[in-house]
């Protein structure tokens, strides 16, 4: 029986088969290729159609690039080198670099102040922005912009001294007055600070070259500096103003809601464009004669302006995103309107706002080139007046431009990192 058993049945396996590899088209690249570029018709014609694209502008930006010079002195001796082969020439960009970064009129042999202070302040800002970072370190953040103030525009070191004290002074007057009420804090805040800055007057005054840098106009300052100027002074200066209109907008109190309304209405009703305009020409008409008000300030405090009307947008929808239980939960802490918004209210907010902040802030920094049509020199100012307009490089155009795209997307691109990267450390809704 067991002998016509073994002649029926030829091969019986006692080890298991080992596993063997997935088929080529179901694993690894070929797999991702397949379901994700020619899953079907459509998607085959439109990466085909994709491809051709990125084939057609990498057929001459390559040789763009590569055949390109940054050797000559001028566009002639660019076209003398690169001859027939379509290079750029990139000569125009270290020809002109210190000119692109802090514009044509900033002393050259101080442009280590400006390159100082952009260095400085890598070492004053990450403490702001990473919150595991110790807080002690926030006492750097508060001397920085004054620091930076006296490196880039020189002058004595007590201007930026007397500005940071009348500060220090007006909080610590506005500690003690707000322990009557928030109005009374506020005035002594205003006092104090005013008080201060109107000796600190006098003792410049005095001693006008203490501790003294050499000084440079505000009309010289130029480039991607004071892209970088304006951007970061007017971001970090809307944010809390943006608040606080929020704030105000949804007050209990009819003549602070009202100016709120009105004012971040009127301001998202009106181009960029006319407050700078305002600022350049119509302010001069309102100020007492012989006023010399910095058009630097006055540009600054108008796109503040404009941008803390579109900040308090953004942050009054997370404010209106939070479920009524959440105030309710901080009335019942017994916690007062201010304590209640500090600690509860608008932590909540302000994380449900960061993308719509941020893209305030990306737009915002992308919008200081729109000063270059008030005749200030930024880095599109820069590009279009002198640079251009030299018969040196008169026609090169694509390699200024390309400089300043790459400049600002760093920096752009930059800023919606760091917005995703804190998305991400305050998710705490999958946890």
């Amino acid at each position: 029986m067991s002998d016509t058993h073994a002649q029926s049945v030829a091969f019986v396996r006692e080890t298991e088969i080992p596993p063997a590899p997935p088929p080529v088209t179901e694993t690894g690249a070929v797999k991702w290729v397949r379901e994700n570029l020619f899953s079907g018709p459509f998607n085959t014609i439109m990466t085909l159609l994709g491809l051709y694209v990125v084939y057609w502008l990498l057929s001459g930006l390559i040789p763009w690039i590569v055949n390109g010079t940054w050797e000559g002195s001028s566009i002639r001796d660019c076209r003398e080198i690169i001859g027939d082969t379509g290079g750029g020439c990139f000569a125009v960009l270290g020809e002109r670099w210190n000119q692109l970064l802090f514009g044509f009129e900033y002393p050259s042999e101080l442009y280590w102040r400006p390159t100082l202070a952009f260095v400085l302040l890598f070492i004053a800002v990450p403490q702001v922005l990473f919150i595991n970072l110790p807080r002690k370190l926030l006492i750097l953040t508060a001397l920085y912009p004054f620091l930076a103030y006296w490196l880039i525009w020189g002058g004595s070191l007590l201007i930026p001294t007397f500005a940071l004290l009348g500060l220090a002074v007006g909080y610590l007057a506005f500690q003690r007055g707000e322990h009557v009420n928030f109005a009374a804090g506020l005035a002594a805040f205003v006092v104090g600070a005013a008080a201060t800055w109107w000796l600190g007057g006098f003792v410049t005054a005095a001693f006008p070259n203490l501790l003294a840098l050499e000084p440079v106009e505000s009309r010289n300052m130029g480039g991607f500096m004071l892209n970088l100027i304006l951007g970061i002074v007017c971001v970090s200066l809307s944010l809390p103003i943006g608040i606080l209109l929020a704030l105000g907008r949804q007050s209990r109190m009819p003549l602070i809601k009202y100016v709120c309304v009105i004012f971040i209405e009127f301001v998202r009703g009106v181009p960029l464009i006319t407050l700078l305009f305002v600022a350049n020409v119509v302010l001069a008409y309102f100020l007492p004669p012989g006023t010399n008000f910095d058009l630097i300030l006055r540009v600054i405090i108008m796109i503040t302006l404009f941008a803390s009307a579109y900040i308090a947008e953004v942050i009054r929808g997370g404010l209106a995103a939070l479920p009524k239980g959440q105030y309710e939960a901080a009335d019942s802490l017994g916690l007062d309107y201010a304590q209640a918004m500090q600690l509860v209210i608008l932590p909540q907010a302000l994380k449900i706002s960061i993308p719509g902040i941020v893209n305030v802030a990306v737009g915002l920094f992308k919008d200081t080139t729109l000063v270059s049509i008030i005749s200030m020199f930024d880095l599109v100012g820069m590009i279009r007046g002198p640079i251009l307009s030299s018969t040196d490089w008169v026609g090169v155009y694509w390699e200024l431009w390309a400089a300043a795209c790459v400049l600002f997307f760093v920096v752009c691109y930059g800023i919606s990192q760091y917005s995703q990267w804190l998305e991400r450390q305050l998710q705490t809704d999958h946890h």
